[in-house]
């Protein structure tokens, strides 16, 4: 294939060189002087600066040069190609004359192409950037992309959910991958999608439900629960290091917990106290290198702060993430077939826990390698549905 041999040569004047795409309600189509006040608001936005590089302080000014960018990637072959994003009246919804921008940006010499958008905080909710993504996605497939590459900073879910409801296929961190307008670059996920790839969630995304029973509440974790960060007071062999956040890494752990979910690689929750939602701990539904599915198997884990132990919390906690993990799905749990664990031969405490759980052994390691780089015996729990 020749450079960039699809593309369409740019054949008369803006705005008329720009497609204007639809797809149910949601309309791609060329900016206008009149949607730059919505720009400024737009790039103004506390999550735009945030996750974005546009200029701060961001005015009418910019958005001028904006346009004219806009205006000049579609006069090119090879030029980036911008789209407004409208939001038309559908099933009982208002209409919003601009809800964001989105843009592809051709590959060199047939390589791959990138795309990126920015959702005007007017339009967040209504399901617009799934929908402009599928089309522009489609439009590059139709003129030559092998491939459609999305990049955002680490910890932008927002941007993620959009291109795994799109069936990107998440490709891990880069380190100092994006720019970064504090710290001068950020480590960057990367998740590309294929012209033969449906346009659908190629894995779930887990949700973790609010459980309770036992006087134990099990949500989600939250940003402002760093009190079950403590510093470690167990053996080292008995859990890897940064499976238990401490009150430096409780950010950075909070960030690869969701993370995980964002993957279907299990379901998080802390352990809260039903009465004053107290953060307490930890329990978790994970599995290795997969996801969560039904009808499959997944290992439970738990931990709960050293100054909130001997009250029995981990017994009851590992009983209702245990119980849900079972449960078939038609009456609200995961459908899964079979939990397992792991514990060192002398943690007790959770071997304890486990039993009183439902849990049953099913097989011992003399010489198991031990989470702190030692070897030790290792005993391995199941329940079964």
């Amino acid at each position: 294939m020749n450079e960039r041999a699809l593309l369409p040569v740019p054949v008369g004047g803006f705005p008329e060189v720009v497609p204007d795409l639809t797809q149910g309600a949601v309309r791609l189509r060329a900016m206008t002087e009149t949607d730059l006040p919505f720009v400024v608001e737009q790039s103004n936005d506390p999550a735009t600066v945030r996750w974005t590089t546009v200029p701060q302080p961001y005015g009418l000014e910019q958005a001028r040069a904006f346009l004219d960018l806009h205006r000049r990637g579609w006069s090119e072959l090879g030029g980036t190609k911008h789209w407004a994003i409208e939001l038309l009246p559908h099933d009982g919804e208002p209409g919003l004359p601009f809800a964001g921008i989105i843009d592809l940006r051709p590959g060199a010499k047939g390589g791959a192409w990138e795309t990126g958008f920015v959702l005007h905080p007017g339009a967040r909710g209504r399901g617009a950037m799934s929908g402009a993504l599928r089309m522009a996605a489609g439009w590059a497939f139709d003129h030559g992309a092998p491939s459609l590459y999305w990049w955002a900073a680490r910890g932008n879910f927002a941007s993620w959910r959009v291109a795994h409801a799109c069936g990107f296929t998440h490709h891990g961190s880069l380190p100092g991958r994006v720019p970064h307008r504090a710290l001068g670059s950020s480590d960057a996920w990367v998740a590309s999608l294929l012209p033969e790839h449906p346009m659908t969630p190629r894995q779930p995304w887990s949700e973790p439900p609010v459980i309770e029973g036992d006087g134990l509440r099990l949500r989600p974790i939250r940003d402002d629960d760093s009190a079950m960060a403590e510093p470690h007071d167990h053996p080292a062999h008995f859990v890897p290091a940064r499976a238990v956040p401490t009150p430096q890494t409780f950010d950075d752990w909070l960030l690869r917990r969701r993370e995980g979910m964002s993957l279907g690689r299990g379901i998080n929750w802390c352990i809260a106290d039903a009465a004053t939602d107290e953060a307490l701990g930890e329990v978790l539904l994970f599995v290795h290198d997969a996801h969560l599915v039904v009808g499959g198997t997944a290992e439970l884990g738990y931990a709960i702060r050293p100054t909130a132990r001997g009250r029995g919390l981990a017994r009851q906690a590992a009983r209702l993430a245990a119980d849900h993990a079972l449960l078939p799905v038609a009456e609200g749990g995961r459908g899964l077939r079979r939990l397992l664990a792991e514990t060192a031969a002398d943690n007790e405490a959770s071997n304890r826990v486990l039993q009183e759980a439902g849990f049953t052994v099913w097989g011992r390691e003399e010489a198991a390698d031990a989470p702190d780089g030692g070897v030790g015996a290792s005993i391995h729990w199941e329940r079964l549905t």
